[in-house]
């Protein structure tokens, strides 16, 4: 049976699977890719970069399906007019993600785009309800990027039951196949947002190296700090940090932080020549911990039809045991 939930009917869409915004790799070819397979693709707007953000959104103008566009919000609040470069492209629902939602959201409505708030914790859910969310992502720790300490077993399920039923709830974190999603529906979620998943599809804008190491890599070897936001002197605000696969890197400077901030010259100069010419033993490739169970760089489109067919036997299966 296919799966319906409220998501689906909310957004427009056939299935319940959304792509995360990574900043700049989620362009507009991902998400067109997505979104025409029957899922929601967003857009990496990530810090606001306003030429690129143009650009891709120019793109997304002839997107016939319905389609996202994602912020980090407080570096939104940096410079707010970029809002209005992606509401000009016409997207259903604007993500916010890591800040208050709140300056933001009336301009948000008055565009008719549905509002999507990520958040880490009850207070965080809270904060986005008030401001007029229309879809929760509850985002667990194992998600790669910028997240949290909780787990994602431990936040869907208590984000589910503090909205209950209000609005629909959106699992991340760790998860990258179709186990994944029936295993978030389980708990009540009503989609999956993927995001290193996706990463290792032939549309993403990433590296093909970072692509590579991605299939290569196996669980555990990943970290969660705020080594590589020091190395590009980006300054999250607390309790953020961001998930990336170890490298030597990571290995050089984990337990040392102090000591890398007394020499962030240096390792900014290194580590932005690393970034310019794609050496990912320095530089980082973001990426959560479902890792592991990544293998291939497929077409998009494929891997929505793969974890759709495998969560609709599963969810069958069980429904006839």
């Amino acid at each position: 049976m296919p799966i319906t939930t409220p998501l689906i009917s909310l957004l427009g869409i056939k299935h319940p699977i959304l792509s995360a915004p990574m900043d700049i790799i989620a362009g507009a070819r991902l998400v067109a890719a997505v979104s025409d397979a029957g899922g929601f693709g967003i857009l990496g707007g990530g810090y606001g970069e306003k030429d690129w953000l143009a650009r891709e959104t120019a793109k997304l103008k002839a997107c016939t399906a319905s389609f996202g566009i994602g912020f980090i919000t407080w570096s939104l609040a940096k410079q707010p007019e970029v809002l209005d470069i992606a509401l000009d492209a016409k997207p259903r629902a604007i993500m916010l993600s890591f800040g208050d939602p709140k300056p933001f959201a009336p301009h948000i409505k008055s565009a008719g785009c549905l509002l999507i708030c990520q958040v880490q914790t009850e207070d965080m859910a809270k904060q986005a309800l008030d401001a007029g969310a229309d879809i929760l992502i509850a985002q667990g720790t194992e998600a790669g990027g910028h997240g949290a300490s909780r787990t994602t077993l431990d936040i869907v399920p208590a984000i589910v039951d503090l909205v209950a039923g209000r609005v629909p709830v959106v699992a991340a974190g760790g998860i990258a196949d179709g186990r994944g999603l029936a295993a978030m529906m389980a708990l009540g979620a009503s989609g999956v947002l993927l995001g290193t998943r996706f990463y290792a599809s032939v549309e993403c804008d990433g590296a093909e190296d970072a692509k590579r190491r991605i299939c290569k890599a196996n669980s555990g070897e990943t970290i969660r700090s705020s080594i590589f936001d020091f190395s590009r002197r980006r300054w999250w605000p607390s309790p953020f940090t961001g998930r990336v696969l170890i490298n030597d890197h990571a290995r050089k400077w984990r337990g040392r932080e102090v000591e890398l901030i007394q020499n962030l010259d240096v390792v900014v100069a290194e580590y932005a020549v690393a970034l310019e010419t794609g050496n990912f033993d320095i530089a980082s490739v973001i990426a959560g911990e479902g890792v592991g169970l990544i293998h291939d760089v497929p077409p998009a489109g494929a891997i929505v039809e793969r974890i759709i067919t495998e969560a609709e036997q599963i969810i069958a299966g069980r429904r006839n045991s």
